[in-house]
Formats: structure tokens, sequence, C-alpha cells
């Protein structure tokens, strides 16, 4: 968030982004729903919007009237507290609300709440639960961008849109040539292309976890980075910089997706049954290796680093490398020396609770404790996150086998 402005104004440059995220889709592309795990983006700009609605306007503004009584069961995602909602799976079935509906309806919202901002002395529980609002739409606009991508990525067409995203574009090198499968030289079996210098954080004892010294708006922390506590690490060397395209086609051509003495038993398990071959958007074509960007099918830039990997792939490209993921202790110990932010970055972390972490009180407590089972940390940022939105303490997490976000590799040893 940007200090100086006032809360409304942070609200509505919040709000603007949503919207304009989606300014280069058609109305058909609002509605699809290709897989359980990526919403309609007409879904996210109506759930962001019943989250004022329900946590803000209707306990806190007087005679304020919900825009539609049906809207809380269609837009809810996961709140038990809040009632019954349309299940994940069937969003991509919403025809209504029309596309037209759900922009009215932020239109109506963004009335309310702009006027409550304007003239409500808030108190610092509700001033918390704005913060909460305006950070839990900058989650979903990363969403929205992903979501959107795996859409037009598995629409036959593989169409480009613009997209207000810090994207890198194809590199010169991919630009004058397609990378074919023997554009790498042979490498040995640990399979490095060129070792990057590394960051040494030293044995020691390290803290861990947001300050949590108050709640301004430029400071705000979700309640899995609390509370602050102590850790021993062992010395530890990490990469100072991501896997690269390079780096990660050398395992393909080492017969990585084959040789199941890389893989987790899980990710093995999972290689097989879904037949994976590359990271999400890759594509092997008459020999030569393609990607889905927003720009549409390009060939691969050998170097920038790989993207839309599980943390599967990522762990069995560590141990080929004869190295491992980090720590999420480990990254955040070393996060100030590391040029982080364009993937968010695999640990070998699973997701839970920090000592002494409390579960809050009614529909807001759902927001991350009740997910502390079966997800591992990613830490960093993407070119997908709104600027200001990540921290060095910040903990993202999904399951392991996970990759439509812009998720990248960092090794550890």
């Amino acid at each position: 968030m940007i200090a100086e402005q006032t809360l409304t104004e942070q609200y509505l440059r919040v709000r603007a982004h949503s919207e304009a995220i989606c300014r280069g889709l058609e109305t058909e592309d609002y509605v699809v729903q290709p897989i359980a795990d990526v919403s309609p983006p007409k879904w996210h700009l109506g759930h962001t919007t019943w989250f004022w609605e329900t946590f803000v306007l209707q306990p806190n503004a007087p005679g304020y009237r919900i825009f539609h009584e049906d809207f809380s069961y269609v837009f809810n995602s996961y709140y038990e507290t809040v009632g019954k909602r349309v299940l994940r799976t069937d969003r991509g079935n919403l025809s209504r609300p029309t596309v037209t509906g759900v922009y009215t309806y932020r239109a109506y919202v963004d009335e309310h709440m702009s006027r409550f901002l304007d003239t409500d002395d808030l108190s610092p529980d509700l001033y918390a639960i704005i913060q909460l609002g305006l950070n839990h739409e900058q989650q979903h606009q990363e969403l929205l961008i992903t979501d959107i991508k795996y859409s037009l990525g598995h629409n036959p067409l593989l169409p480009s849109i613009e997209m207000p995203i810090n994207y890198p574009p194809p590199s010169k090198a991919a630009e004058k040539k397609h990378i074919g499968t023997s554009a790498l030289p042979a490498q040995n079996g640990r399979g490095a292309t060129g070792e990057s210098k590394g960051i040494t954080i030293s044995e020691g004892i390290y803290a861990i976890g947001h300050p949590h010294t108050n709640q301004a708006i430029d400071s705000f922390y979700f309640d899995n980075e609390i509370s602050r506590h102590k850790v021993y690490l062992n010395e530890t060397t990490l990469a100072s910089s991501l896997t690269t395209n390079a780096e990660y086609l050398a395992f393909i051509e080492a017969g990585g997706y084959q040789n199941f003495r890389h893989w987790l038993s899980d990710g093995w398990a999972w290689v097989k049954a879904n037949h994976i071959q590359a990271p999400l958007y890759w594509h092997n074509i008459d020999g030569e290796w393609w990607n889905y960007t927003f720009e549409g099918l390009v060939p691969i830039a050998l170097d920038e680093p790989v993207c839309h990997v599980s943390q599967y792939e990522a762990d069995a490209y560590a141990r080929w490398r004869g190295q491992r993921l980090p720590t999420e202790f480990e990254w955040e110990a070393a996060a100030d020396q590391l040029n982080w932010g364009t993937r968010w970055e695999w640990t070998n972390s699973a997701y839970l609770p920090y000592p002494g972490f409390i579960t809050a009180e009614g529909a807001v407590g759902e927001y991350n404790g009740k997910f502390m089972s079966g997800q591992i940390v990613l830490r960093g940022a993407s070119v997908a996150t709104p600027e200001g939105h990540s921290r060095p303490t910040y903990r993202n997490f999904f399951q392991p086998d996970k990759r439509w976000q812009f998720t990248g590799i960092r090794l550890a040893k």
C-alpha cells in the first residue's frame, strides 16, 4: 500500500486494478472454468466485492441494503461461518449473474464504501478488517492473472492478451531462433549449465516471522506470519539466482521425467498419472520448445527463470542437481541478500502454524489457519503480485502438485 494516500484512495486504487486486469477480456472469457483450481474472472470480481459488503458494509454502515439477496450464496468462497455457497467446481456454471450485473454490483458497493470510508471514524478492529480486505483483493488480483492465463493457455487458439503486469518479453536470443531439443550442450549427471554464486547464511539462531509492532496500512501482515520466534539453522548456501529455463531444459534432456530416482513417491505417482513431461505451458512442437505467455506462443527464453513448476518438479530438479530446496526459515534468513520477486519460490517446508498461533474468532479466523494441512510454503513474490503486497515474512502456500501460479526454483545446499 502507499501510505501517503487516504484510506479511500487506497481502496479505490486497489479496486481499479482488479478491473484493469480484466480489461482485455471478451465477455465469454469471464465465465470459463477449465479446472476446479481456476475460478472464472467474473467470480473473482464478484467475490472480492462480496467481501466488502459482507464484512464491512452490512455490519457497520447504518441503513445499508444488500445489492442482491442471492449474491452471498453465489460469491462466498469457503467461509462456513457466513453460510451456504456454490461449490467451487460449479463456479463456471454461473451464467447468471451476468458480467454486466457483476460490474454493476462492484459500482454499487464502491459507492457505499467510498461514503463509509470518508465519513466513519474507524475503530482499530474495523481498520484491521479493511486492511485485510485490501490485501484479500490483491491476492485475488494475482489469482485473476493466473486463472486467466490458464484458461487462455488451454484455449486451442492460444490467444494473446494485454495484461498489466511486469511480464518479461521473450529474450532476443529466443526471438532469433527456435529452441530445439538439441539446443543445449551435453550435461553431466548433475546437470549444471553454469553455477550461480551462492548466498551463505551462517550457523546460528535467527528470528523468524513478522515483528507485528503495529497494524499500520504500510506494514500489514497476515496472521500466519506471526508470532515472531527463534529457529536454529545450520550453515546453508542458497543460490543467488533462480533456476533458468536453460538449466531446467537440461534436466528434461537428461531424462528427468523418466527416472523415478529423482522423485518423491507422491511426485513420481503424479508424473505418471498425469503424463507430465515439462513445466506447464511448455510445448514441444516438431522438436522445438515453445512456451505460452500473454504474448501468445513464443520460443522459450533460455535465460529467464523457469516458471509454472510444481513443488514435485522443483524437488526432483534439485535432487538431480545434487542439491535441495531451502526451508522457509533459511529463505527468510537470507531474504535481504536475495534478488527475489519474479517467481514464487518453492521451499521444502510444510505450511504449519508458528508457535503461539491463535485462530481468530468468526469468519476472519477461516482465512489462513484452516489450510494448515497438506500444503507447502512458497516465499517471495512473482511478476503477477501487486506492487507492495509481499514482504520477506509473507507465507504463500499451495499443495505440492499445483503449478498454475508463477512458481520457480531456488536451490540450496
